[in-house]
């Protein structure tokens, strides 16, 4: 098996410095030498064969169990080197096997009725709340940012990356915007804030449905805010807006058309929607089978080429597409660096394991970002095709006019409300697979 695991490394990494200690001790080296070296060693014969058979599924399993341990530089840097070659080289046949069935049976992964998609949004977001204080920005953004220059900082890149919806929704004060997968509540705060929106926010986590009304509650725009623990399938009446960052990854396939049909219905004639996801670059895929498992239950990053019929069907325009290619690379790298630095608190919340799960999910999801045709966009659509102005500057005017009302309308930053390091703790099946 040794033999076979030694094959697939000298197939897969052609460039860099890779070291891998197998089980007995034997030292082998990957790669042409150049770069930093990375290392890691493997445990047990059994490691080597599930390695062997499903990589893109065990090697994630065999980190966080301690069954395969970084021995140079880190686990960024290992995955960073197999990232970058698999980049490049034809994907072997572990890769391939398990991906084709995985995209065959994908639509059956992907099913997330109301009950369901309640069940798969509690397995991530309803964590301990101290969890995220660790890594996010203070607005407790967990979306791509939007960054306008290479020295800006995360909470600027977060403020931008609002602002840039917000100039895209194109929002008149007194108008009724609904925003599904209404997170913590930064974004419906600030369309409520320096829009002047009246905001209906629906999420199915407890945790972020708590939080976010608290910090309503304490906005001092708590009359034109509202969040409610609820499927956007169960919202009734008439929006002039509606938005969605970050959730529609959580949909599924299978679900599209009923997205885009409800999202028709609630629209006004003059309404504009504008849709925020993770996407691919490379085509209709699948899911990875250790985010699958361990992270996003139930989720996917469709390409445009699935979307797009869906929004055709349901009778809305699509009035504009950008593709944010790098930022969210960017983000999760901050994410990352964050997280590294205050991993003791990880460990302390749930433990080791725990916090192995997550640096590699940072890290891996990071890399996928760079080299494996991830990406992110925003889509704009409406109802009808004059509810929007001719030419496509208009977005740049109405950022610069809702950074003049940021300074005047916006409190000063808030933290999300903590809660206690022992309080809504959620683990998630974690302890024992």
């Amino acid at each position: 098996m040794q033999a076979l695991l030694k094959q697939l490394l000298e197939h897969v990494v052609r460039h860099g410095d890779l070291e891998v200690t197998m089980p007995g001790g034997e030292v082998c080296t990957f790669g042409d030498g150049t770069g930093k070296r990375a290392g890691f060693s493997i445990a047990d014969r059994a490691t080597a064969l599930q390695l062997v058979i499903d990589p893109d599924l065990h090697f994630g399993e065999a980190y966080m169990n301690g069954a395969l341990n970084v021995t140079h530089g880190t686990i960024h840097d290992v995955l960073r080197v197999l990232f970058e070659n698999v980049e490049t080289v034809e994907s072997p046949l572990s890769l391939d096997l398990p991906y084709a069935i995985r995209r065959r049976i994908k639509h059956l992964q992907q099913a997330n009725p109301v009950g369901k998609a309640r069940e798969n949004v509690a397995h991530h977001y309803d964590l301990c709340s101290a969890l995220y204080d660790i890594f996010l920005d203070e607005d407790r953004q967990y979306s791509c940012g939007y960054f306008e220059s290479q020295g800006q900082t995360l909470e600027a890149a977060q403020l931008a990356k609002k602002r840039h919806l917000a100039a895209k929704l194109m929002i008149e004060p007194g108008m009724k915007v609904l925003d599904i997968g209404s997170g913590w509540g930064g974004l419906g705060l600030y369309l409520a804030e320096v829009c002047g929106a009246q905001v209906t926010g629906v999420t199915l986590s407890e945790e972020q449905y708590q939080l976010s009304n608290e910090r309503a509650a304490r906005s001092g725009v708590g009359d034109r805010v509202e969040f409610l623990l609820r499927d956007y399938r169960e919202v009734d009446g008439e929006f002039d807006r509606i938005v969605s960052v970050g959730m529609f990854e959580h949909v599924g396939v299978r679900h599209y058309s009923e997205m885009f049909n409800k999202v028709r219905e609630l629209l006004n004639r003059n309404g504009i929607f504008v849709l925020h996801s993770i996407g691919r670059s490379n085509g209709p895929g699948a899911t990875s089978a250790w985010i699958r498992k361990y992270i996003f239950p139930g989720g996917y990053a469709p390409a445009l080429s699935e979307v797009m019929p869906e929004v055709e069907k349901a009778g809305l325009y699509a009035t504009d597409i950008e593709i944010l290619r790098l930022h969210y690379a960017r983000t999760l790298a901050e994410w990352r660096k964050r997280f590294a630095a205050r991993r003791d608190e990880a460990v302390a919340l749930y433990d080791e394991r725990f916090a192995r799960m997550w640096e590699f999910y940072l890290s891996s999801s990071e890399l996928s970002f760079r080299h494996l045709g991830l990406n992110n966009f925003q889509l704009q659509a409406a109802r009808h095709q004059e509810a929007l102005p001719f030419t496509r500057d208009y977005i740049a005017r109405e950022e610069t006019r809702l950074k003049k009302l940021e300074q005047q309308r916006m409190p000063a930053r808030k933290r999300v409300p903590r809660r206690a390091p022992g309080e809504s703790v959620h683990y998630p099946q974690l302890s024992k697979q």
